[in-house]
Protein backbone atom coordinates (compact mmCIF):
# COMPACT_ATOMS: atom_id res chain seq x y z
CA UNK A 1 0.00 0.00 0.00
CA UNK A 2 1.26 3.45 -0.86
CA UNK A 3 1.59 6.37 1.57
CA UNK A 4 -0.52 9.36 0.68
CA UNK A 5 0.52 12.97 0.68
CA UNK A 6 -1.37 15.25 3.08
CA UNK A 7 -3.37 16.56 0.14
CA UNK A 8 -4.33 13.04 -0.94
CA UNK A 9 -5.34 12.15 2.63
CA UNK A 10 -7.57 15.22 2.73
CA UNK A 11 -9.19 14.17 -0.54
CA UNK A 12 -9.84 10.63 0.74
CA UNK A 13 -11.82 12.17 3.62
CA UNK A 14 -13.47 14.98 1.63
CA UNK A 15 -17.22 14.74 2.27
CA UNK A 16 -18.19 16.31 -1.07
CA UNK A 17 -16.02 13.86 -3.02
CA UNK A 18 -17.36 10.92 -1.03
CA UNK A 19 -21.05 11.82 -1.33
CA UNK A 20 -21.11 13.22 -4.85
CA UNK A 21 -18.47 11.25 -6.72
CA UNK A 22 -16.74 8.29 -5.07
CA UNK A 23 -19.94 6.87 -3.60
CA UNK A 24 -22.63 8.76 -5.50
CA UNK A 25 -23.84 5.28 -6.45
CA UNK A 26 -22.56 1.76 -5.89
CA UNK A 27 -20.61 1.39 -9.13
CA UNK A 28 -17.07 2.11 -7.92
CA UNK A 29 -17.46 0.24 -4.63
CA UNK A 30 -18.82 -2.80 -6.47
CA UNK A 31 -15.77 -2.75 -8.77
CA UNK A 32 -13.43 -2.88 -5.79
CA UNK A 33 -15.46 -5.61 -4.12
CA UNK A 34 -15.65 -7.73 -7.28
CA UNK A 35 -11.96 -8.73 -7.42
CA UNK A 36 -12.41 -10.78 -4.25
CA UNK A 37 -14.42 -13.32 -6.24
CA UNK A 38 -11.04 -14.72 -7.33
CA UNK A 39 -9.41 -14.71 -3.89
CA UNK A 40 -8.25 -17.90 -2.21
CA UNK A 41 -9.06 -18.68 0.47
CA UNK A 42 -12.55 -17.25 0.22
CA UNK A 43 -13.91 -15.37 3.24
CA UNK A 44 -17.59 -14.84 3.94
CA UNK A 45 -17.16 -11.37 5.46
CA UNK A 46 -20.84 -10.83 6.28
CA UNK A 47 -20.82 -14.31 7.81
CA UNK A 48 -17.85 -13.39 10.00
CA UNK A 49 -19.70 -10.29 11.16
CA UNK A 50 -22.73 -12.45 11.97
CA UNK A 51 -20.49 -14.72 14.05
CA UNK A 52 -19.32 -11.70 16.04
CA UNK A 53 -22.96 -10.70 16.58
CA UNK A 54 -24.08 -14.17 17.72
CA UNK A 55 -24.98 -12.98 21.22
CA UNK A 56 -26.27 -9.57 20.18
CA UNK A 57 -29.90 -8.47 20.46
CA UNK A 58 -31.47 -5.13 19.62
CA UNK A 59 -30.20 -2.27 17.46
CA UNK A 60 -27.23 -2.68 15.11
CA UNK A 61 -25.96 0.42 13.29
CA UNK A 62 -24.05 -0.14 10.04
CA UNK A 63 -22.20 3.16 9.76
CA UNK A 64 -20.89 3.89 6.28
CA UNK A 65 -22.87 0.93 4.96
CA UNK A 66 -22.18 1.74 1.29
CA UNK A 67 -24.12 -0.51 -1.07
CA UNK A 68 -25.58 -2.51 1.81
CA UNK A 69 -23.61 -5.74 1.43
CA UNK A 70 -23.50 -6.28 5.19
CA UNK A 71 -26.78 -4.75 6.30
CA UNK A 72 -28.73 -6.80 3.75
CA UNK A 73 -27.19 -9.99 5.16
CA UNK A 74 -28.25 -8.92 8.65
CA UNK A 75 -31.83 -8.44 7.48
CA UNK A 76 -31.78 -11.87 5.83
CA UNK A 77 -30.06 -13.99 8.48
CA UNK A 78 -30.84 -12.04 11.66
CA UNK A 79 -34.30 -10.52 11.19
CA UNK A 80 -34.56 -10.31 14.98
CA UNK A 81 -31.99 -7.50 14.96
CA UNK A 82 -32.99 -3.90 14.27
CA UNK A 83 -30.37 -3.20 11.60
CA UNK A 84 -30.05 0.38 10.38
CA UNK A 85 -27.84 1.34 7.44
CA UNK A 86 -26.23 4.76 7.36
CA UNK A 87 -24.04 6.54 4.84
CA UNK A 88 -23.01 10.07 3.98
CA UNK A 89 -24.19 9.51 0.39
CA UNK A 90 -27.92 9.48 -0.33
CA UNK A 91 -27.22 8.06 -3.78
CA UNK A 92 -25.55 4.87 -2.65
CA UNK A 93 -28.39 4.22 -0.18
CA UNK A 94 -31.02 4.19 -2.93
CA UNK A 95 -31.01 0.40 -3.29
CA UNK A 96 -30.15 -0.53 0.31
CA UNK A 97 -32.87 -2.28 2.27
CA UNK A 98 -34.67 0.07 4.65
CA UNK A 99 -34.39 1.48 7.24
CA UNK A 100 -31.52 3.72 6.14
CA UNK A 101 -30.36 7.18 7.12
CA UNK A 102 -28.14 9.76 5.46
CA UNK A 103 -25.77 10.54 8.30
CA UNK A 104 -22.24 11.66 9.08
CA UNK A 105 -20.27 9.13 11.14
CA UNK A 106 -18.79 12.03 13.09
CA UNK A 107 -22.24 13.11 14.38
CA UNK A 108 -24.60 10.13 14.61
CA UNK A 109 -28.32 10.89 15.08
CA UNK A 110 -28.63 8.44 17.98
CA UNK A 111 -28.68 8.87 21.74
CA UNK A 112 -25.95 7.71 24.10
CA UNK A 113 -26.00 3.96 24.83
CA UNK A 114 -28.67 3.27 22.19
CA UNK A 115 -27.11 0.47 20.10
CA UNK A 116 -26.02 -3.05 20.95
CA UNK A 117 -23.52 -3.12 18.09
CA UNK A 118 -21.96 -0.74 15.60
CA UNK A 119 -20.36 -1.74 12.30
CA UNK A 120 -17.64 0.43 10.74
CA UNK A 121 -16.51 -1.72 7.84
CA UNK A 122 -13.87 -0.35 5.47
CA UNK A 123 -14.93 3.22 6.15
CA UNK A 124 -13.01 4.78 9.05
CA UNK A 125 -10.23 5.90 6.68
CA UNK A 126 -12.82 8.16 5.03
CA UNK A 127 -13.65 10.28 8.09
CA UNK A 128 -11.90 13.58 8.73
CA UNK A 129 -11.13 13.01 12.43
CA UNK A 130 -10.64 9.29 13.02
CA UNK A 131 -10.19 9.44 16.81
CA UNK A 132 -13.24 11.68 17.30
CA UNK A 133 -15.32 9.38 15.10
CA UNK A 134 -14.29 6.32 17.10
CA UNK A 135 -15.36 8.11 20.29
CA UNK A 136 -18.67 8.92 18.59
CA UNK A 137 -19.17 5.25 17.70
CA UNK A 138 -18.39 4.32 21.31
CA UNK A 139 -20.86 6.95 22.56
CA UNK A 140 -23.87 5.27 20.96
CA UNK A 141 -22.86 1.78 22.15
CA UNK A 142 -24.55 0.35 25.22
CA UNK A 143 -22.32 -1.08 27.97
CA UNK A 144 -21.16 -4.49 26.83
CA UNK A 145 -21.78 -3.67 23.18
CA UNK A 146 -19.38 -4.36 20.33
CA UNK A 147 -17.85 -2.30 17.55
CA UNK A 148 -16.82 -4.32 14.50
CA UNK A 149 -14.40 -2.50 12.22
CA UNK A 150 -12.48 -3.64 9.16
CA UNK A 151 -9.70 -2.37 6.93
CA UNK A 152 -6.70 -3.44 4.87
CA UNK A 153 -3.03 -3.79 5.76
CA UNK A 154 -0.27 -1.43 4.68
CA UNK A 155 0.97 -4.36 2.57
CA UNK A 156 -2.36 -5.12 0.90
CA UNK A 157 -2.45 -5.40 -2.92
CA UNK A 158 1.10 -4.18 -3.43
CA UNK A 159 1.07 -5.64 -6.93
CA UNK A 160 -1.59 -3.08 -7.90
CA UNK A 161 0.54 -0.28 -6.44
CA UNK A 162 3.48 -1.49 -8.52
CA UNK A 163 1.28 -1.83 -11.60
CA UNK A 164 0.03 1.73 -11.23
CA UNK A 165 3.50 3.18 -10.71
CA UNK A 166 4.81 1.36 -13.78
CA UNK A 167 1.85 2.40 -15.96
CA UNK A 168 2.09 6.00 -14.72
CA UNK A 169 5.81 6.02 -15.47
CA UNK A 170 5.18 4.76 -19.00
CA UNK A 171 2.59 7.49 -19.58
CA UNK A 172 4.93 10.18 -18.27
CA UNK A 173 8.03 8.73 -19.94
CA UNK A 174 9.91 8.18 -16.68
CA UNK A 175 11.11 4.97 -14.95
CA UNK A 176 8.45 5.05 -12.23
CA UNK A 177 5.40 7.28 -11.95
CA UNK A 178 3.62 8.73 -8.91
CA UNK A 179 2.10 6.30 -6.44
CA UNK A 180 -1.62 5.76 -6.63
CA UNK A 181 -3.92 7.15 -3.96
CA UNK A 182 -4.43 4.75 -1.06
CA UNK A 183 -7.82 4.60 0.64
CA UNK A 184 -6.86 2.45 3.63
CA UNK A 185 -3.56 4.01 4.63
CA UNK A 186 -5.08 6.53 7.09
CA UNK A 187 -6.65 3.66 9.06
CA UNK A 188 -4.71 0.58 8.02
CA UNK A 189 -4.72 -2.76 9.84
CA UNK A 190 -1.43 -1.78 11.48
CA UNK A 191 -2.72 1.63 12.64
CA UNK A 192 -6.24 0.56 13.60
CA UNK A 193 -5.55 -0.87 17.10
CA UNK A 194 -3.85 2.37 18.13
CA UNK A 195 -6.80 4.46 17.00
CA UNK A 196 -9.40 2.10 18.46
CA UNK A 197 -7.49 1.90 21.74
CA UNK A 198 -8.46 5.49 22.50
CA UNK A 199 -12.04 4.33 23.24
CA UNK A 200 -11.91 0.53 23.54
CA UNK A 201 -9.91 -1.70 25.90
CA UNK A 202 -10.63 -5.13 24.40
CA UNK A 203 -9.57 -5.24 20.74
CA UNK A 204 -9.40 -8.57 18.92
CA UNK A 205 -7.88 -8.66 15.43
CA UNK A 206 -8.70 -11.36 12.88
CA UNK A 207 -6.41 -11.18 9.87
CA UNK A 208 -7.73 -12.39 6.51
CA UNK A 209 -4.82 -13.01 4.12
CA UNK A 210 -5.27 -14.39 0.63
CA UNK A 211 -4.18 -14.37 -2.99
CA UNK A 212 -6.17 -13.27 -6.01
CA UNK A 213 -5.34 -14.83 -9.38
CA UNK A 214 -7.13 -13.35 -12.38
CA UNK A 215 -6.95 -14.42 -16.01
CA UNK A 216 -8.86 -11.43 -17.43
CA UNK A 217 -7.61 -7.82 -17.20
CA UNK A 218 -11.19 -6.53 -16.91
CA UNK A 219 -11.71 -6.76 -13.13
CA UNK A 220 -8.26 -5.30 -12.41
CA UNK A 221 -8.83 -2.40 -14.78
CA UNK A 222 -12.26 -1.77 -13.21
CA UNK A 223 -10.65 -1.78 -9.76
CA UNK A 224 -8.06 0.83 -10.78
CA UNK A 225 -10.69 2.90 -12.60
CA UNK A 226 -12.87 2.95 -9.46
CA UNK A 227 -10.45 5.54 -8.03
CA UNK A 228 -11.67 8.08 -10.58
CA UNK A 229 -13.04 10.35 -7.84
CA UNK A 230 -9.44 11.01 -6.82
CA UNK A 231 -8.08 11.36 -10.37
CA UNK A 232 -6.99 14.94 -9.69
CA UNK A 233 -4.78 13.64 -6.87
CA UNK A 234 -3.01 11.01 -8.99
CA UNK A 235 -0.33 13.30 -10.47
CA UNK A 236 -0.69 11.63 -13.87
CA UNK A 237 -3.29 11.49 -16.67
CA UNK A 238 -5.73 9.13 -15.00
CA UNK A 239 -7.51 7.43 -17.89
CA UNK A 240 -4.32 7.06 -19.91
CA UNK A 241 -2.68 5.38 -16.94
CA UNK A 242 -5.59 2.98 -16.49
CA UNK A 243 -5.37 2.13 -20.21
CA UNK A 244 -1.63 1.49 -19.99
CA UNK A 245 -2.17 -0.68 -16.89
CA UNK A 246 -4.64 -2.76 -18.88
CA UNK A 247 -1.99 -3.40 -21.53
CA UNK A 248 0.59 -4.41 -18.92
CA UNK A 249 -1.83 -6.81 -17.21
CA UNK A 250 -2.87 -8.37 -20.51
CA UNK A 251 0.77 -8.97 -21.41
CA UNK A 252 1.52 -10.57 -18.04
CA UNK A 253 -1.53 -12.83 -18.28
CA UNK A 254 -0.45 -13.91 -21.75
CA UNK A 255 3.03 -14.73 -20.47
CA UNK A 256 2.31 -16.08 -16.98
CA UNK A 257 -1.26 -17.29 -17.33
CA UNK A 258 -2.55 -15.16 -14.46
CA UNK A 259 -2.07 -11.84 -12.72
CA UNK A 260 -1.55 -12.36 -8.99
CA UNK A 261 -2.50 -9.97 -6.21
CA UNK A 262 -1.59 -10.52 -2.56
CA UNK A 263 -4.34 -9.48 -0.17
CA UNK A 264 -4.19 -8.79 3.53
CA UNK A 265 -7.21 -7.39 5.30
CA UNK A 266 -8.74 -7.88 8.69
CA UNK A 267 -11.69 -7.46 11.02
CA UNK A 268 -11.43 -6.01 14.51
CA UNK A 269 -13.97 -6.74 17.26
CA UNK A 270 -13.80 -4.08 19.96
CA UNK A 271 -15.42 -3.76 23.37
CA UNK A 272 -15.17 -0.87 25.85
Amino acid sequence: MTSNTAQQDAAVADKAILANSAYADGRHLAARQSVYRWQQPQYDLPGIVLEELAGTRGIVLDVGCGNGKFVSRLHKDRPDLQAVGMDISAGILADVEKPVLVADAQALPFADDSAEAVLALHMLYHVGDIEATIKELARVLRPGGVLIASTNSDTDKQELDQLWARAAGDVLGIPEGPARVSLSSRFSLEKAPGFLGTAFRDIRVRELPGTIEITDPGPIVAHLASYEAWADQSGVPFHETVSRASEIVAAEIETEGTFKITCRGGILACRP
